[in-house]
């Protein structure tokens, strides 16, 4: 979160929230609190990093983008 007096800092984590109450908390009954942390733990665990794609990260999805970030990280073979 952004530090006091600089609101334009809390873009993506407020983008976050958005996308958390649209695509689970709104379109699921909950039966009780820990229901409720298990659905949403899985979304945010399985569905947003693994399955759904982000427009900030090239239309990838954090694992992808991930991955392609740590084989850049791999030392390249030089030519003889």
């Amino acid at each position: 979160m952004a530090a006091v007096g600089k609101a334009e800092e809390n873009g993506y984590a407020e983008r976050l929230m958005r996308t958390i109450k649209e695509e689970e908390v709104d379109l699921t009954e909950y039966e009780n609190f820990s229901d409720a942390y298990a659905q949403i733990r899985y979304f945010l665990e399985d569905v947003y990093q693994h399955k759904r794609i982000h427009s900030s990260l090239g239309y990838a999805t954090p694992d992808e983008f991930e991955a392609a970030w740590r084989e850049e990280q791999l030392p390249q073979p030089s030519l003889p």
